[in-house]
């Protein structure tokens, strides 16, 4: 935790060194996401070795997205830091073994995502690519239903992304590709057991954004 910090505090000290005599632009562009999960199901056991609930991933709902862009350029080349906040759904199925009764249960997740892209511009095309950090906001879960349920979440987390985007006079339009580091799921925590149980997580982002500035 302590090194994610530390990289994070990197990323932010470079927003503070784009040089005075880039171009600089600021924007504001919003979207929407779609995560991708490859999950397993789980079973939840009660004290005495009986499996009590079955959890299962049904979807992850489309995300929304929206935020602040700033943009430098140097000739062809782009530095382009941004603070969007992020919230997205997830559903699961959960069946009670005992009455073989299923319900559907969401959560919902809220961050501040923090990209830090470098790109390279050919006309009005762009590619870019970058870490990205993501602070936790805040979550609402319907699996507090269910007793001994509980969340504990990483304050910070990181990723990586890549990208296209393509520039129309100052509308921005992109889509990227992001990859996790972290497994999906290992906040969840029924007593004492601790489950993570899906491989990282990737998404696809598509935004549409303005920059203010000739």
């Amino acid at each position: 935790m302590f090194r994610k910090h530390i990289i994070f505090l990197v990323l932010l000290g470079i927003l503070f060194t784009v040089p005075a005599y880039s171009q600089l632009k600021i924007g504001l562009k919003g979207g929407l996401s779609t995560t991708q999960l490859d999950a397993e199901d789980f079973n939840v056991t009660r004290p005495g070795g009986l499996d009590d609930l079955e959890v299962a991933f049904k979807e992850a709902k489309y995300g929304i997205h929206g935020g602040i862009v700033i943009r430098a350029q140097f000739n062809n080349f782009l530095f382009q830091p941004e603070v969007l906040f992020n919230s997205s759904t997830t559903e699961y199925d959960v069946t009670n073994l005992s009455s073989q009764i299923t319900e559907i249960k969401e959560e919902k997740f809220q961050y501040v995502d923090i990209p830090v892209l470098l790109g390279y511009k050919f006309g009005p095309l762009r590619l870019m690519a970058g870490p990205e950090g993501h602070i936790f906001i805040d979550s609402a879960s319907d699996l507090f239903d269910f007793q001994d349920y509980d969340q504990k979440f990483d304050n910070l987390t990181l990723s990586w992304l890549a990208g296209a985007g393509l520039d129309i006079w100052n509308l921005m339009l992109d889509v990227r590709y992001e990859g996790n580091f972290k497994k999906y799921g290992d906040h969840i925590r029924f007593g004492d057991q601790q489950f993570d149980f899906a491989d990282t997580p990737s998404r696809w982002t598509f935004s549409v954004g303005f920059l203010f500035g000739r």
